[in-house]
């Protein structure tokens, strides 16, 4: 399969791209595509939340013993056509160290590349960049969103990790406004705020408010068209 690979980069910490890459997989793969999330976030781990049962390997696990993406794979079963594959993070701080070595995150590389070919998505969640995977996952990746707080704070960081971006070459396709209205004018997309436990994920499943505001930005960051019934609730994708 000839697979999109798309980054969701935080542009300060707390931006939610975790919670987002749950819900544009959901709402792909209900449209019968198979999507991986891979995580990056080694250190808040987000990702392992939304998974039940043992994570054993975890991804860095796969880059610091070079196993192979399928060992990693955990899915959570939503109900929906396509496949939802995660492959997160939950390492004791000691592994979250060496996988992020310079050697540990071509291996991060590796594994995009391994879930390019089996998945017709790959979406990466990546922290704001700091360290080596991240800087792996956002070069490797075939765009890169920028997801920032509909806040002032989230309006500051928006343009100092956009240049940081484009200091290692990767620069932005899309930037997105996460958990609000339109304080950040200059997003491309804009998701309204939604449940956020845990338990309630994939909210774009129940909560129809919540599903437009991120068909919508679907649309934008996946370049697809998504089609709508009158009542408002998502019909398919073209």
């Amino acid at each position: 399969m000839n697979a999109t690979t798309t980054a969701l980069v935080g542009a300060t910490g707390g931006a939610g791209t975790t919670r987002l890459c749950v819900e544009f997989a959901a709402l792909l793969a209900r449209e019968g595509e198979d999507v991986c999330v891979l995580d990056a976030a080694y250190a808040t781990q987000g990702l392992a939340q939304y998974v039940t049962g043992r994570i054993d390997p975890d991804v860095t696990a796969l880059c610091t013993e070079e196993r192979p993406l399928a060992d990693g794979l955990a899915d959570p079963f939503f109900d929906a056509p396509g496949r939802v594959a995660f492959c997160p993070a939950f390492a004791p701080f000691e592994r979250v160290a060496r996988a992020k070595t310079p050697d540990a995150a071509r291996e991060f590389e590796r594994l995009v590349g391994e879930a390019a070919e089996r998945f017709d998505r790959v979406l990466l969640d990546v922290p704001p960049v700091a360290a080596n995977q991240s800087v792996a996952a956002v070069t490797t990746a075939d765009r890169r969103v920028l997801v920032t707080p509909d806040t002032r704070r989230g309006a500051d960081a928006l343009p100092r990790m956009a240049g940081r971006l484009r200091d290692v070459d990767a620069p932005a396709e899309f930037e997105l406004s996460n958990r609000g209205g339109r304080v950040v004018e200059r997003a491309d997309a804009h998701v309204p705020a939604g449940p956020t436990g845990v338990a309630d994920a994939p909210a774009v499943f129940d909560d129809e408010a919540f599903a437009t505001g991120v068909a919508e930005a679907t649309e934008v960051v996946f370049e697809v068209e998504v089609e709508r019934e009158e009542s408002g609730l998502l019909d398919g994708l073209l």
